[in-house]
């Protein structure tokens, strides 16, 4: 098997055998997708881990003797025992109960790649081709940060197969369209657009912001209704702001910071002296609703230059067009790092559309929104 051959091997974890039987199915014809192993409980997942690692993990949320946070925190122990090895991945398999969605986020918050949710279509065909799509895009995801990282340490560029290539092409990094520019003087609202990675990247950067900051906050989160309700609950128990899911109408207000609730998308809009939040279901933008380009947009009109906007780790472009927007309009961008991301897909995209003034660590993002929010 040549060098661009090497398949992702995927261990399923689920305490129903019918839908271990599903998610098998559903990577058969995937190339560059080996199952190696089908367990039904945390522990039988840690004893086959031990002696036939795989590459990744799909993890149930909720299962008996050994559910998946103890899972995935036996897994953590289990890759920081050998460093010299990459380490085993987790994508957490959830239902769309609150239960579910509250464990899910924790476990992305304690460091699992990300998530798919169990699928409720109509017809068995229609559950699996969901399964399906959800399953293996992340799963090639995974394996080409894993290649990236492994590579740039080893041989410098990565060799990608194009299988992985054709799912999120390298950014191409332009000349800035956009001329240098300083930040705004009276910066009045920060903007965050992140996907993939992004809740535990937010659990980071957000109550640090929140202990120093008092103008809003408004956070697009590529999720799934439910999840962001849970999000919204996770951070607002770790800042001091108010950290809550997003309602139409609502009156936009100092040390709040509004998160777009899953399958709406949130805008912004000037009636009278008030600020008020729009939520809506128009049609997704880039297949993603909640999107950050159509916030981004809203907040060019509405706050012109006097806004920070944040891209951080996550799958695809999302972001982009809107950054343009705002770099149009005045206002100061800043986006999340390679190294630091998960996936580089939306601050690379940012920065490759050359709409991006700094790029970050993302230890460094927080201190810095403070210094120019705060500047004198």
């Amino acid at each position: 098997m040549g060098k661009n051959d090497v398949k992702t091997k995927i261990l399923i974890v689920d305490d129903s055998r019918i839908f271990r039987s599903a998610v098998e199915e559903s990577l058969a014809g995937e190339k560059d997708i080996e199952v190696i192993g089908s367990v039904w409980n945390g522990i039988k997942a840690i004893e086959f881990i031990r002696t036939n690692r795989p590459d990744l993990v799909t993890l149930d949320v909720e299962m008996p003797d050994m559910g998946g946070l103890e899972t995935l925190e036996a897994i953590r122990k289990f890759n920081a025992a050998d460093r010299t090895l990459p380490p085993v991945g987790v994508i957490m398999v959830s239902s769309f109960t609150q239960k579910g969605a509250d464990t899910t986020i924790r476990a992305l918050e304690a460091g699992a790649f990300d998530f798919i949710t169990k699928p409720e279509g109509k017809s068995l065909s229609e559950s699996m081709e969901s399964l399906s799509r959800q399953l293996a895009v992340k799963i090639r995801y995974f394996a080409s940060r894993r290649i990236s990282k492994k590579s740039a340490v080893e041989n410098g560029p990565a060799v990608i197969s194009p299988a992985l290539s054709a799912v999120s092409p390298p950014p191409v990094i332009l000349r800035s369209t956009f001329p240098p520019k300083s930040a705004p003087s009276k910066i009045q609202a920060v903007l965050i657009g992140v996907s993939t990675g992004g809740p535990r990247a937010l659990a980071e950067i957000l109550p640090r912001m929140c202990e120093h900051l008092s103008i809003p906050i408004f956070i697009v989160q590529h999720m799934p209704p439910t999840f962001t309700q849970s999000l919204a609950g996770s951070l607002n128990g770790r800042c001091r702001y108010t950290v809550t899911e997003a309602e139409n109408n609502m009156i936009v207000r100092e040390l709040f910071a509004y998160i777009a609730p899953g399958g709406k998308h949130m805008l912004i809009r000037r009636r009278g002296e008030n600020i008020v939040i729009i939520v809506n279901r128009q049609p997704p933008e880039k297949g993603c609703r909640p999107s950050a380009d159509i916030l981004f947009r809203s907040a060019a009109a509405v706050y012109e230059e006097n806004t920070v906007a944040v891209i951080l780790t996550g799958m695809g472009t999302d972001g982009t067009k809107g950054a343009a927007a705002l770099k149009r309009a005045g206002s100061y961008i800043i986006a999340q790092d390679e190294e630091t991301s998960v996936v580089w897909g939306m601050p690379g995209s940012a920065q490759a559309a050359g709409a991006v003034d700094e790029m970050l660590p993302l230890g460094k993002i927080a201190d810095t929104v403070i210094s120019l929010v705060n500047k004198k």
